[in-house]
């Protein structure tokens, strides 16, 4: 039985990669098809299959700026052939889900989101304030165009499984299907707590990338004088490490053994943005570290207020600095708070994505 797994890129080891590891073991014999591909930031479980690449691999340096080539995306994705499959799994969160399929290939789609920059965080990725006024002009017309392309190829999967409810609504909104939910995997075997205390201080892990409100995290820990570690990069970092005082530390990117460690060290973890669901709040819970986080979107699913951590209301830096400084005082469980990750562990994962691909489409995996 020959199954296809689309994925938008393959570009380093985030949140939708670890799901589409997961689904890959699920359908061992599974070929990849993606947009961009760079094997050596890939882990070697999704490195075992096939691996089939769009036009855009053949751009010179492609790994370096193919998120500029977004317009360009469609075209790439529309090219991908699926004759002779018995099964197409697309993991999406910006064109993956909208590939063509012979009107007899089973197509299901596990939907990270519905691309936010097209849809309603435009002002965050292509506003004035960071293209100026001509540029995001320009931007917008292409937002809109794409946005439209996006609309109109959502009748392409047979069904959508989203990360969370609250994305489960976002299709509702955008693409007018309904959707069942899985919550993607957490590795809770490898998150574990342990005997390391806490240092008090604040962390981030995370893609430094508008949305994820990173900027926020850093007055906040100003306000609330407590030192803050950010582990992760991109384009937002030269403007953040700009913001940050001495209190601040960028590692960048960090391997999954260091990040475990500065979990189980961390006072707080920290979440300013608004999350379509969120697998590092659960890391950090599995290893029993409490999470500050925004009472919107995905965390509302994952943090139990109170509990697990705090949920602040208002998206200000004075309102998350008075919930570090609760968090950091509050009594808190370990074992409670790592009992509550377990719930969305990786076997949970592979095991009710493969039910519900074969409850909608009658092909069961390996």
């Amino acid at each position: 039985m020959r199954v296809a797994i689309v994925h938008d890129w393959l570009t380093g080891m985030r949140g939708g990669e670890k799901a589409l590891e997961a689904v890959c073991e699920r359908f061992p014999d599974a070929e990849i098809y993606t947009l961009v591909y760079v094997p050596e930031q890939i882990s070697a479980t999704i490195r075992r299959h096939p691996v089939h690449t769009s036009w855009l691999q053949r751009l010179p340096g492609i790994r370096h700026y193919y998120r500029l080539c977004l317009p360009l995306f469609p075209a790439a994705i529309e090219r991908f052939r699926f004759d002779g499959y018995a099964l197409v799994v697309s993991l999406s969160h910006c064109v993956a889900k909208s590939v063509r399929t012979p009107q007899e290939v089973p197509h299901v789609c596990y939907c990270f989101t519905p691309m936010r920059y097209a849809w309603d965080q435009f002002e965050a990725y292509f506003g004035p304030a960071r293209l100026g006024r001509l540029g995001s002009a320009c931007a917008r017309v292409v937002m809109r165009r794409l946005a439209a392309w996006d609309a109109r190829t959502a009748t392409r999967p047979r069904h959508y499984i989203a990360i969370s409810r609250y994305v489960a609504e976002r299709i509702r909104r955008y693409y007018r299907r309904e959707a069942s939910v899985v919550y993607p995997p957490v590795d809770t075997t490898f998150f574990t707590p342990d005997e390391t205390p806490r240092t008090g201080g604040a962390l981030i892990v995370s893609a430094l990338v508008p949305y994820k409100r990173i900027d926020l995290a850093i007055d906040a820990c100003r306000r609330a004088h407590v030192p803050l570690t950010i582990v992760g990069d991109g384009p937002e970092r030269a403007s953040l490490e700009r913001r940050a005082d001495d209190t601040v530390r960028f590692v960048g990117r960090a391997s999954n053994e260091e990040i475990r460690a500065l979990y189980r060290s961390a006072g707080v973890v920290l979440l300013p943005g608004e999350e379509d669901f969120g697998i590092v709040p659960l890391e950090a819970q599995a290893c029993g570290c409490p999470v500050v986080a925004l009472a919107r979107g995905g965390a509302l699913e994952t943090v139990v207020a109170e509990v697990t951590g705090i949920l602040v209301d208002d998206s200000t830096a004075e309102a998350f600095a008075q919930a570090i400084r609760r968090a950091l005082t509050m009594t808190v469980d370990a074992h409670t708070i790592r009992t509550h990750a377990e719930r969305f562990s990786r076997q949970r994962f592979g095991d009710e994505i493969a039910a519900e691909i074969a409850r909608v489409t009658g092909v069961g995996a390996a």
